[in-house]
C-alpha cells in the first residue's frame, strides 16, 4: 500500500507539474497576443499620421485600413478573453490537483510516522529484552 501511495503522489506531482507548463504557455499566448495589439495600435497611429500629411493620396485608403485593424484588435480581444478564461480554469484545475497532493502527502506522513512509532517500540523491546537478560545473568 505504502508505494501505491507513493506512486499516487508521483502522479500528483506530474499532473501538478503539467498545469504549471500549460499555465506558462497560456501566459505566454497572452502576451503575446497584447504585444501584437500594442503594435497595432502603434501601427494605426503612424498611418494616421502619414494620412494627415498627405490627405489626398492616403486619406482615402486611411479609412478601410482602420476598419481592417478594429476587426483585427476585436479578434486579438476576444482571443485574449478565451485565453483568460482557460488560464482562470487552468488556474482552478492546479488548486484541485495541489489539493489532492497534499492531501496525499500528509496521508504519507501520518503512515511514515506511525512506522517510525512501532519501528522504535520494537527496537526499544527489543533492547529492554537485553537489558533484562543481562540483569538475570548478573543475579545470579
Amino acid at each position: 500500500m505504502a508505494k501505491t501511495l507513493h506512486s499516487l503522489i508521483r502522479l500528483h506531482q506530474y499532473r501538478v507539474d503539467e498545469k504549471h507548463r500549460e499555465i506558462g504557455g497560456i501566459i505566454s499566448v497572452i502576451t503575446d497576443l497584447e504585444r501584437q495589439t500594442s503594435e497595432l495600435e502603434k501601427q494605426i497611429s503612424e498611418e494616421k499620421a502619414i494620412a494627415v500629411t498627405s490627405p489626398e493620396e492616403a486619406g482615402v485608403l486611411f479609412g478601410n485600413y482602420v476598419a481592417h485593424c478594429i476587426l483585427k484588435k476585436e479578434q486579438f480581444s476576444v482571443a485574449i478573453f478565451e485565453m483568460e478564461k482557460k488560464l482562470a480554469a487552468t488556474q482552478e484545475e492546479i488548486r484541485e490537483e495541489y489539493k489532492d497532493l497534499k492531501g496525499l502527502v500528509l496521508t504519507q506522513e501520518e503512515r511514515d510516522k506511525l512506522v517510525a512509532v512501532k519501528q522504535a517500540r520494537a527496537e526499544q523491546a527489543v533492547l529492554d529484552e537485553i537489558g533484562m537478560q543481562m540483569f538475570r545473568r548478573t543475579g545470579d
